[in-house]
């Protein structure tokens, strides 16, 4: 038995059988870190950077204490984003799948309130949200946090950028004094320092260094003018070719200007930051995770909560002021043991920035030419697939395996040119080969799909 081994840490046998079975042999170093300071049940500030393993620290920690018989909210997870929120709640729920009656529920805006309320009435022993959400249903006294015994700060660096410091305030005040804080950031800046400090017991401080293996990920830097900077990110999408790239600008505006001009380049690319819509930002998250989107432009915290598991590559087209968001930037590619790519363009005044992140890796960066670059054959610079929105969902009792089923039955699709199904609560998302998207819709809008007619709609990526 080995000192990262689940095993040497004071675990339920049912837990210790459940990670087993979910290929959770060795800790990552944050789990490591956190999961004894966890287990003794003292505060904690952890940093480390998403992919890290943090979910599975926190997720732990707070089952191995929680009493399944006893239906009060006993832990509260807070999340920047929806998709954060929902990635939480299904890895709690794998986590918790040794132990029987567990109830994990999600409260996230963008979604209606009154069947909340009902989950709510009936109890349940996690609740994950989002600030403004969680804040709301404590207005209402929908919510009781008086039993929580275990409170998780998770990304709290992008709730304070975002502007959620008031909300999480008010959520902590309705939690008992006498509790558990855990808080995770992957940054740990002195403003977030001061702002939590309030909701701290004694916090243990643990940091992981937030390096990458440059085996894993290779970074390459390309001077370029400040007005170049679009152009050049043509230029480096025709030369490398990646299936999916997370390209990162630092005003919304600038991601609005790139997406638009890759767009008019042929590409299938879509801006995300942060005054979208929850529906639009859902419909181009889903986009660009089934890849029917290649190229997604985003601002930071627009970014927060995205888990897309094989990026081909990232391309910072501002360099960030900040070191350790432009590591956690490009630890976004190069995931699960896949090769990763990270391009940085560096207009002239921002090499004191680049200054900065040698200084943190501790060795200089490597510098290449944009006018060495050669357009790689290949044609077609489209997404490989295109998604299909039908106007159903699970309210209309339609499943993954409906689609799947009528794509391959009916409509005479191999399961290789259907991608991924997202069935929303009045949507279904569905991603096809673009080269037989046009056979598909024409057969399925003759009411194939359980019998029924739906309306449906192929959602363009290259012409938004």
């Amino acid at each position: 038995m080995t000192a990262t081994s689940f095993s040497s840490l004071a675990l339920s046998p049912a837990m210790l059988s459940n990670l087993e079975s979910l290929g959770y042999r060795e800790m990552t170093p944050i789990q490591a870190q956190s999961l004894p300071v966890i287990l003794e049940l003292r505060d904690l500030i952890a940093q480390a950077k998403t992919g890290s393993g943090k979910t599975a620290a926190f997720g732990i920690g707070l089952l191995q204490k929680l009493n399944p018989t006893w239906f009060a909210v006993q832990a509260l997870v807070i999340c920047p984003t929806r998709e954060l929120a929902d990635q939480v709640s299904n890895e709690l729920r794998r986590l918790a799948r040794a132990t029987e009656n567990i109830k994990v529920l999600t409260l996230c805006g963008g979604a209606p309130m009154r069947p909340q309320i009902a989950s709510l009435e009936h109890g349940a022993h996690i609740v994950v949200g989002t600030p403004g959400r969680i804040r709301d249903h404590i207005s209402r006294e929908t919510i009781n946090l008086s039993k929580v015994q275990t409170l998780v700060l998770d990304e709290a660096d992008r709730m304070v950028d975002m502007g959620f410091y008031e909300e999480i305030a008010g959520i902590v005040s309705a939690c008992p004094t006498r509790r558990q804080t855990l808080l995770f950031s992957a940054t740990y800046p002195d403003d977030i320092r001061r702002a939590s400090a309030e909701f701290l017991r004694d916090p243990v401080e643990i940091k992981v260094e937030a390096q990458h293996d440059d085996s894993q990920i290779e970074q390459r830097f390309y001077a370029v003018d400040y007005d170049d900077r679009n152009a050049a990110v043509a230029t480096l999408l025709k030369h490398y070719r990646p299936v999916s790239t997370l390209a990162f600008c630092n005003t919304k505006i600038h991601c609005r200007e790139l997406a638009a001009e890759l767009r008019a380049q042929g590409f299938s690319a879509l801006a995300l930051y942060g005054e979208l819509e929850q529906r639009e930002r859902d419909e181009i998250l889903v986009l660009f995770a089934n890849q029917s989107c290649s190229v997604l432009v985003a601002t930071d915290v627009a970014a927060r909560g995205l888990d897309i598991q094989s990026l081909g590559a990232v391309i910072n087209v501002d360099v960030s002021k900040d070191t350790e968001v432009h590591i956690h930037r490009i630890g976004r590619t190069g995931r699960g043991g896949d090769k990763g790519l990270a391009l940085s363009l560096c207009a002239p005044n921002e090499k004191k920035w680049v200054k900065l992140i040698e200084e943190y890796q501790n060795k200089p960066v490597q510098w290449y030419e944009l006018n060495e670059l050669e357009v790689a054959e290949g044609g077609d610079l489209h997404a490989p697939m295109v998604t299909l929105c039908i106007m159903g969902g699970k309210k209309d009792k339609l499943r993954p395996g409906d689609l799947l089923g009528a794509l391959t039955g009916d409509a005479g699709l191999t399961k290789e040119q259907v991608g991924k199904i997202n069935v929303f609560e009045f949507m279904t998302y569905v991603a096809l080969d673009r080269k037989v998207a046009d056979k598909a819709y024409a057969r399925l809008s003759n009411g194939n799909i359980k019998g029924r007619n739906f309306k449906m709609r192929f959602i363009d990526t290259d012409n938004n």
